[in-house]
C-alpha cells in the first residue's frame, strides 16, 4: 500500500479547522450589548449590576489597562430553536493562545448569582439544553481589561505593569456576542477526531495501531458531507467507534488527572486582580462539577480560598457545597505556593500552620501533601518542615525546567538536612497546565523514569498561571483516554488517591539527598531588593513581637496577647512570600504595593514590640537592653533584658602606606587608600583571612542580559565580563573605629561604612547604593585564604553544604545559590563567615595561586540587579545593606552573628532587668519562636532546633511555673508527653532536628 499518511493527516487538520469546528454552532443570532466602565478600582457586584450602561457594538474597542467594564447582554431565544441546546458565545476580544494572560470576565445573573468565568478557552454560557424557545436572556459580565504583559515577543520592557504608568488606551475589541445553537454531536466528533489524530501522531509509524486509526479517520472524513456537517456528524462518529473502543494494553502507564488551575497569587497582575481570577476560576469549576460526574478539581493556597470567602460569598457557597461532596479538593496545606529558598525557618513553618489550619477549620480536611508545582527550587530543610506539619508527600513540576541536568527520578524519597524523607513526585507530563493533548499524554508515558518498578504519574489538568482551570473539552478527552489502545490510561483522581496508589506500588523508591536545586531562575535570589528586605525584616519583627508579647502576657495578667493582630500580620507576610512576589518576578504594581505593605507591617509590629517592652520594663530611668536573639550577648541573656557589660575599645589608626587600620585586640583590619580590605587578621588564631594580593570588600559589576526571563534568570556567561570598582571618590575616617568610603560608577553611587566594634571579632560593612544602572549585576567580593571543598549556607532550621568546585555539571550549575543569614567557609579548626541582614544570592569559586599554591576561595554576595522585564524600573533608587565579615568563625559563631545583624538590641528605660521567658543551656540549640499557643489557652509554645549539624543535649527551662509539657507538631497538636525535671525539659537532638514544646502554665 502506498504511504498516504501525510495526505490523510493534512486532510484531518483542514477539515477540523475549516468545517467541523465551525459547525459546533450552526446557527446564531446577535445579542444586544451595553457597557458601563467602572471608574478607578473594581466596584462591588451590586454596584456594577445597578450601573446604567451605554450601548456598545461588536467591533468596538473597550477596556483601558487594568480597568473594569460591566457588560449587559440581552436577547431572546428564537421560537424555532425549541428542543435544541443553546449557549451564549461571549467573546470579549480573546486571543485563544493566551488563557489567563489577558482580558477575562465573570458572568452573573441579574440577581447577582455568579454563573461562570469567561476566558480565551471558555467563552460559552449554557442557556438551556434543551430550550423551550422564546426565553428572555439577560446576563451581566464583570470584565477585566488586564493588559497583555508577556506577549508574543516576550520580555520586552513595558509600562503596562502598573496602573500609574499604563495609560488609558483601550486594549480590546469586542468580537462576538451571540446566542447560538450548540450541536453536541458535532462537538463530540471534534473531540473524537482530536483525540485520535493526536494519538496517531505519537505512535510509531511501524505500529499497526497507527494505521488502524489513520484508516478509520479517513473513512470518517469520507462520511462527512462538507456542506452538511451537522447532518452527517453522527455517521462519521459511528465509523470511529471501533478504534475508540479498543482497550489499552495491560502494561499501559496510568495517569491520575487532577483538575487544576495553578493561579499565581500575583505575577503579571496585582493582588487585587488575583482575587477576581480565583472567583472566575472557581465559578467555572463548580459549574463543571455539576455537569461532569467523574471530574475532580483540586485547588491549593489557603489564601485564595480565604479571598473567595471574604470577597465572593456567593461563590464561596458553591465551593463549600462541592468540597462537602468530595469533588472540590483543598490541596497543599500552605497559605500560598511560596518560594521555599528564601523564607526563614519560622515563616516556612507558618506557611503550613496557617494553610493547614484554614482547611481544617473550614472543611475538616487534613492535607497530607505539599503542593508546589511552580516553585523555583526547594531548600534542603523543607522535608522536616513538611513532616513536622503532619504531611508526608510533595508534588512539584518545576524541576523539569532545569537547563543543564535532567533529574533522574519522577517518584522518589527526598531526604532533607536532618534525615527526614518525604515521598515526592515530579509529574512526567512536564507541565502544570496539562490540556489532555495526545502529545502531553504520550510524553508523560515515554518520559516516566521509573518504568519497570512503577507505572503511576499525575497530570495537573487545566489552564493555570492566570487561572481558568479545566475545560469541558479536557474532560471529554480524558474520558476517551480512560482505556484507549496506544495511550496511557487516564482517570480523574484526587491528589491523595494518586499518592496512596503511587506509594503502595513503589514502597522503596530511590533517595535524593539535599536541596532540589532549580538550574534556572537563579536571579530571583536578588531581583527586587526592597521586597526581599521587607520580608527579612518582617520575619524578625514577628519573632520579636511574639517573644515580648508572650513574655508580657505571662508576667502581667493585664497585658493582652495580640492574637488577632499577629495572625493577620503573619498571613500578610506569608502572602508576600508567594513565588513571584518574594522572588522579584512580578510587575511593578505588585512590588510597589509590597514596599508599602512591608512599611505598614513594620510600623504595626514595632508598636506591638514597644508596647510589650514598656509593660515589662516598668517605671524607671535605668537603660535596659532587650535581646531578642537566641544567644546571650553583651551580658544580656537570650530572650531577656539587662544592663549590658562594657567591652574593650576598638581603635583606628593611619596605615603606613595610606588608608587605615582598625584594631580591637581580637581583629586587625587594614583598609587601603582605595577603601579595599587588604587584611583581616585573626589575632588570637594568628591567621590572615584575606587571600594574598586579592582585596576584599571589592564591588564588582557585570553586564546582565540573560537569554530570556529577565527578572528571573542570570546566565553563566555574565561572568565573562567584569569591572572591578576600585576607584574611590573618598576614603575617610568615620566616627570611632570606622572608615567611610564613597565610590561613583555609571549613574550610581555607593557609600560604605566599615567599622570594628569593641571586643568584636567581626568587621561590620554598611553599604548604601544609589542605584541607577540598567541590565547590570552588582556583587560584593571577599577573596579568602581558605582551602575548602565545600561551604555552608544557612537554610531553614540549619545549614546546607555546597561544593566549591565544579567537578560535575551538577556542581557547575549551582553558580548562584541561596543563603539566609550566613555563609561559612572553613578548614579544620578555622573558618570565616559572612553574615547578612537582607541579601540571599551569592556565589563561591576557588582558584589556586601560582605564587604559593595556596587556595583562594572567593565568596561574593549579590546586591542588586536591573532587569527591565516585567518591571522596567527594577531596583532603581536607594538601597541599604548590612553585612559582617567574621574571621575565625565556627558554624556556631556564624549562627550567632547572623542573628546579631538581623536582631539588633533595643534599649528601653525601666526599673530593672527582665528575666527570659525561656532559657536553653546549650548555644547549639537555637530557639526560633516563643509565643502563646494559637488556641488562646495561654500555654507557652517554644520551637527550637540543633543548629550546628551535630548532636546536642540541652535543658529547656521555662521562666514561669509550668505544670506540664507536651511535644507537638507545628500546629501545636500533641505528639507525646515531655518530662519536666527540676523545672526544665531535657532534650537530645540529632543534627538539625526541629522540636516544638508546649508548656502548660500553673
Amino acid at each position: 500500500m502506498h504511504d498516504d499518511r501525510g495526505l490523510v493527516e493534512a486532510r484531518l487538520k483542514r477539515v477540523l479547522d475549516e468545517r467541523v469546528r465551525p459547525a459546533v454552532y450552526p446557527e446564531s443570532v446577535p445579542l444586544e450589548v451595553a457597557v458601563w466602565d467602572a471608574p478607578g478600582e473594581p466596584v462591588p457586584v451590586e454596584e456594577g449590576l445597578a450601573a446604567e450602561p451605554h450601548p456598545i457594538a461588536v467591533g468596538d474597542l473597550w477596556g483601558a489597562p487594568w480597568g473594569t467594564s460591566w457588560f449587559r447582554v440581552t436577547g431572546r431565544v428564537p421560537e424555532e430553536w425549541a428542543g435544541r441546546s443553546v449557549e451564549a458565545i461571549l467573546d470579549l476580544g480573546f486571543d485563544e493562545n493566551m488563557p489567563g494572560f489577558q482580558c477575562e470576565g465573570l458572568v452573573y445573573r441579574p440577581d447577582g448569582t455568579p454563573v461562570k468565568g469567561l476566558n480565551p478557552r471558555n467563552q460559552w454560557v449554557r442557556i438551556g439544553a434543551p430550550v423551550d424557545g422564546g426565553e428572555e436572556v439577560r446576563l451581566h459580565i464583570e470584565a477585566a481589561s488586564n493588559p497583555v504583559i508577556l506577549d508574543y515577543h516576550p520580555f520586552l520592557p513595558t509600562q503596562l505593569g502598573d496602573r500609574e504608568t499604563a495609560g488609558s488606551d483601550p486594549q480590546y475589541k469586542l468580537t462576538r456576542m451571540d446566542l447560538a445553537v450548540f450541536d453536541e454531536t458535532v462537538w463530540r466528533l471534534v473531540i473524537d477526531l482530536e483525540v485520535l489524530g493526536e494519538l496517531m501522531l505519537e505512535l510509531p509509524v511501524e505500529s499497526g495501531r497507527r494505521w488502524d486509526i489513520l484508516r478509520a479517520v479517513d473513512r470518517a472524513l469520507d462520511a462527512l458531507d462538507l456542506q452538511d456537517i451537522n447532518g452527517t456528524a453522527a455517521d462519521a462518529r459511528s465509523l470511529l467507534a471501533d478504534v475508540l473502543a479498543s482497550p489499552a494494553e495491560p502494561s499501559a502507564h496510568r495517569i491520575s488527572a487532577v483538575g487544576h488551575a495553578h493561579i499565581d497569587s500575583a505575577w503579571l497582575w496585582p493582588l487585587r486582580e488575583t482575587v477576581r481570577k480565583v472567583a472566575r476560576t472557581t465559578s467555572n469549576m463548580t459549574a463543571l462539577l455539576d455537569d461532569e460526574p467523574e471530574f475532580v478539581f483540586s485547588m491549593s493556597q489557603a489564601q485564595q480560598w480565604a479571598w473567595i470567602k471574604e470577597h465572593r460569598p456567593e461563590v464561596w457557597a458553591k465551593v463549600v457545597k462541592a468540597v462537602a461532596a468530595g469533588r472540590f479538593v483543598p490541596a497543599g496545606g500552605m497559605w500560598v505556593e511560596a518560594d521555599t529558598n528564601m523564607p526563614g525557618s519560622e515563616a516556612m513553618a507558618r506557611q503550613f500552620v496557617h494553610g493547614k489550619r484554614f482547611f481544617l477549620d473550614n472543611f475538616g480536611v487534613e492535607n497530607d501533601e505539599a503542593w508546589l508545582p511552580d516553585t523555583f527550587g526547594f531548600a534542603a530543610g523543607l522535608p522536616q518542615i513538611i513532616k513536622a506539619a503532619g504531611s508526608k508527600w510533595l508534588l512539584t513540576q518545576k524541576i523539569s525546567w532545569s537547563q543543564t541536568n535532567k533529574f533522574p527520578h519522577h517518584t522518589f524519597q527526598w531526604e532533607g538536612i536532618d534525615g527526614t524523607r518525604i515521598f515526592t513526585h515530579f509529574p512526567p507530563v512536564d507541565t502544570y497546565n496539562c490540556a489532555m493533548k495526545g502529545s502531553e499524554i504520550a510524553h508523560a508515558a515515554r518520559n516516566f523514569k521509573d518504568k519497570g518498578v512503577a507505572r503511576h504519574s499525575l497530570a495537573p489538568t487545566g489552564w493555570g498561571d492566570g487561572g481558568g482551570g479545566t475545560t469541558r473539552e479536557m474532560i471529554a478527552k480524558a474520558a476517551r483516554l480512560r482505556n484507549l489502545e496506544g495511550s496511557a490510561r487516564v482517570v480523574w483522581e484526587t491528589p491523595a488517591e494518586f499518592f496512596e496508589k503511587a506509594q503502595a506500588e513503589y514502597p522503596n523508591p530511590p533517595v535524593w539527598v539535599g536541596e532540589l536545586y532549580l538550574e534556572l531562575h537563579r536571579a530571583t535570589l536578588t531581583s527586587q531588593a526592597k521586597t526581599k528586605q521587607g520580608n527579612r525584616r518582617s520575619e524578625h519583627l514577628l519573632r520579636e513581637a511574639e517573644l515580648w508579647s508572650a513574655t508580657a502576657a505571662v508576667r502581667d495578667a493585664q497585658f493582652a496577647y495580640p492574637y488577632a493582630e499577629l495572625d493577620r500580620i503573619w498571613k500578610t507576610v506569608l502572602l508576600h512570600q508567594f513565588h513571584d512576589i518574594l522572588p522579584g518576578s512580578s510587575i511593578a504594581w505588585v512590588h510597589r504595593e509590597a514596599e508599602q505593605t512591608y512599611a505598614a507591617v513594620a510600623a504595626e509590629l514595632t508598636s506591638l514590640i514597644e508596647s510589650a517592652q514598656r509593660a515589662l520594663a516598668g517605671e524607671g530611668g535605668e537603660n535596659l537592653v532587650f535581646n531578642s536573639a537566641p544567644h546571650a550577648r553583651h551580658g544580656v541573656a537570650a530572650g531577656a533584658a539587662a544592663v549590658p557589660a562594657a567591652a574593650a575599645p576598638a581603635e583606628r589608626s593611619a596605615a603606613p602606606d595610606g588608608g587605615f587600620v582598625l584594631d580591637n585586640g581580637r581583629l586587625r583590619v587594614v583598609i587601603d587608600e582605595r577603601g579595599l580590605v587588604v587584611s583581616a587578621y585573626d589575632i588570637e588564631a594568628d591567621r590572615e583571612a584575606i587571600a594574598p594580593d586579592r582585596p576584599a570588600n571589592l564591588l564588582q559589576i557585570h553586564p546582565d542580559f540573560p537569554n530570556m526571563w529577565d527578572a528571573w534568570d542570570v546566565d553563566a556567561f555574565y561572568r565573562n565580563t567584569v569591572t572591578d570598582l576600585v576607584a574611590a571618590d573618598e576614603v575617610a575616617a568615620g566616627e570611632g573605629a570606622s572608615v567611610r568610603i564613597v565610590r561613583s560608577f555609571g549613574a550610581s553611587r555607593v557609600t560604605q561604612l566599615l567599622s570594628l566594634a569593641p571586643g568584636s571579632a567581626r568587621l561590620d560593612i554598611d553599604t548604601e547604593v544609589d542605584w541607577h544602572e540598567t541590565e547590570k549585576f552588582l556583587k560584593l567580593a571577599f577573596p579568602l585564604d581558605v582551602h575548602a571543598e565545600r561551604y555552608a549556607s544557612e537554610t531553614q532550621f540549619g545549614h546546607f553544604h555546597r561544593a566549591t568546585h565544579t567537578n560535575t555539571s551538577w556542581e557547575a550549575a549551582k553558580f548562584e545559590a541561596c543563603n539566609h543569614r550566613f555563609v561559612h567557609l572553613g578548614e579544620p579548626g578555622w573558618g570565616v563567615a559572612l553574615v547578612t541582614d537582607s541579601t540571599y544570592g551569592h556565589d563561591v569559586t576557588r582558584t589556586v595561586r601560582p605564587s604559593d599554591s595556596g587556595t583562594t576561595t572567593t565568596l561574593r554576595v549579590s546586591l542588586l540587579r536591573a532587569p527591565r522585564f516585567p518591571d522596567p524600573e527594577t531596583d532603581q533608587g536607594l538601597h541599604r545593606f548590612r553585612h559582617a565579615l567574621v574571621p575565625g568563625a565556627t558554624i556556631g559563631d556564624a549562627v550567632r552573628e547572623g542573628y546579631r545583624v538581623n536582631l539588633p538590641e533595643r534599649t528601653v528605660p525601666g526599673s530593672g532587668p527582665v528575666a527570659p521567658l525561656v532559657a536553653v543551656d546549650n548555644d547549639a540549640v537555637v530557639v526560633t519562636a516563643v509565643k502563646l499557643a494559637d488556641d488562646g489557652s495561654g500555654d507557652v509554645v517554644v520551637r527550637f532546633h540543633e543548629a550546628r549539624g551535630g548532636r546536642a543535649r540541652a535543658t529547656v527551662t521555662p521562666g514561669f511555673a509550668a505544670r506540664g509539657v507536651t511535644v507537638t507538631d507545628l500546629l501545636e497538636r500533641p505528639l507525646g508527653e515531655g518530662e519536666l525535671v527540676q523545672g526544665g525539659v531535657p532534650v537530645a537532638l540529632r543534627p538539625f532536628e526541629l522540636r516544638t514544646l508546649r508548656f502548660t502554665r500553673r
